[in-house]
């Protein structure tokens, strides 16, 4: 059996990428998977730390989570980084990486191999710049961007391969994260841009995860929000927060092992 590959990956820092990458781990474990991740950021390693610390929770309150292995590239080789990456995901459902907020040669390298590659925006024309360019009056996509371009080779790129060697076609997928309650004539303009890009390029769309304090607050332990029973009183703002989770990995449309007897705990955290 093989890993299905996702990749975290976008060029700009800030985008809640990390943060996505360790919730969906989680929330795959939850489900039964067994997940394994690779961050490929050895100077931040949000992810890694992130995971690191949840260890450290499970061994101080003596508790056991569902979790993930994982592992932090730090080499200068292609093949290194291959290499890793089969030891890492040997007999695992899902490889997952995440990769630094700019571009980066092995964020390339990994984008290639993905079947599911995972691009989080915030949702402004900022951040919207990324993957395509508006016209400053109607609003309509004029031109891609250098990554939109990029990510479009990679995508042909890995259909020549999925033809001769029989691997998975890469489906790409654009997360909207921190979607603010912003004018509703602004939030039609980006709705517009995204869907006639998504037909020019070929990605999805999907609901991301808020802007929300608890998010920082859970780095230092490792906990997720799916963590019910370890996390203390929550307010309604949190269990919204893990609704717009469960509703992120269903859009991510992954494939599921058969055999999971916790498949539905993910539906069972409300």
């Amino acid at each position: 059996m093989t890993a299905h590959r996702i990749v975290f990956a976008n060029e700009k820092g800030g985008t809640g990428k990390s943060t996505t990458a360790v919730h969906v781990a989680i929330a795959l474990a939850y489900q039964g998977a067994k997940v394994a991740c690779i961050d490929l950021d050895p100077r931040q390693r949000t992810l890694f730390r992130y995971l690191e610390n949840r260890v450290e929770t499970e061994r101080r309150r003596e508790i056991a989570l569902p979790g993930a292995r994982f592992a932090v590239y730090d080499g200068d080789q292609i093949d290194e980084l291959d290499a890793l990456a089969e030891e890492i995901a040997q007999g695992f459902d899902f490889l997952i990486f995440d990769t630094p907020g700019r571009d980066d040669p092995f964020a390339r390298h990994v984008a290639t191999t993905a079947d599911t590659l995972v691009t989080p925006l915030n949702d402004s024309f900022v951040d919207f710049d990324l993957i395509g360019q508006v016209e400053g009056e109607t609003f309509r996509v004029k031109k891609l961007s250098f990554y939109a371009e990029l990510m479009w080779e990679t995508r042909k790129k890995r259909g020549m391969k999925t033809l001769n060697e029989g691997r998975r076609e890469m489906d790409w997928v654009v997360v909207r994260n921190r979607v603010q309650h912003v004018e509703a004539k602004n939030m039609r303009r980006l709705d517009g841009a995204l869907q006639e890009l998504s037909k020019r390029v070929g990605f999805r769309i999907a609901g991301g995860l808020s802007e929300r304090v608890i998010f920082r607050e859970l780095f230092p332990s490792g906990l997720t929000l799916l963590d019910k029973g370890h996390l203390g009183e929550l307010g309604t703002s949190h269990l919204v927060a893990r609704q717009e989770l469960r509703g992120l990995v269903a859009g991510l449309n992954l494939p599921m092992p058969a055999r999971a007897p916790a498949e539905r705990e993910l539906a069972a955290q409300d």
